[in-house]
């Protein structure tokens, strides 16, 4: 197993400068991950430093809360793409899973998808302000409505990613949609832990300290 193709190396705080995120792909590029996954403001710049590598460029879309309208996050999508995102993660609305009103969320996914234009759309659900059914309904409606991946966490509520939950997810979508365990995963034995769980991709700003715990193994 090549841990190392599973990352989507991460870096999504509000204060990250030009220069982290050079240095960001510059860590991709040496230690060959999936993608870096980055706020759209910087799609740009990690498309130059990242060309002639087929390391891609993932953003995030109403992000971290997922309250934005419908509207805004169509359009956060179709400017992303432009700019040259490859992979988009997107919060769900909560609030419509925690209100039952299962139409209009189901709806909202669905003009995501369609916004998206075959590109890999990922739902983040946020699995720590869900119950279990809420888990468990959420992800139902998302693959129904054809995301390629379910994904944990933002890492910017209150919890992280659980094995428990991934195991939940994969029992759902088994063959029919990914996941990511993403938030809270900082070292090899975690992300192993998420992968055997049933996790396709590890969402990480640790993924060097994860590569190189890897290697001892």
């Amino acid at each position: 197993m090549k841990i190392n193709k599973y990352i989507d190396h991460t870096l999504l705080k509000a204060d990250s400068s030009k220069e982290d995120i050079e240095k960001l792909c510059k860590e991709a590029i040496k230690y060959n991950f999936k993608s870096v996954c980055i706020n759209s403001t910087w799609i740009k710049l990690a498309k130059e430093e990242l060309k002639d590598t087929d390391i891609l460029v993932c953003t995030v879309i109403g992000f971290p809360l997922g309250a934005t309208s419908t509207r805004a996050k169509v359009n956060e999508i179709k400017f992303a793409i432009e700019d040259g995102a490859d992979e988009l993660d997107f919060v769900i609305n909560i609030g419509y899973i925690k209100s039952k009103m299962y139409d209009e969320f189901t709806k909202e996914v669905k003009a995501l998808v369609e916004a998206s234009g075959g590109k890999v759309l990922k739902a983040i659900i946020e699995t720590c302000l869900l119950t279990r059914d809420e888990i468990i309904k959420a992800s139902q409606l998302c693959l129904e409505a054809g995301v390629d991946f379910i994904k944990t966490s933002t890492g910017f509520s209150s919890d992280g990613a659980k094995v428990e939950d991934i195991k939940l997810i994969k029992e759902i979508v088994k063959d029919k949609a990914k996941i990511k365990a993403s938030a809270g995963i900082r070292d090899y034995k975690t992300a192993k832990k998420m992968i055997d769980a049933g996790a396709d991709r590890i969402g990480a700003s640790a993924g060097v300290k994860i590569v190189g715990e890897a290697n001892e193994y």
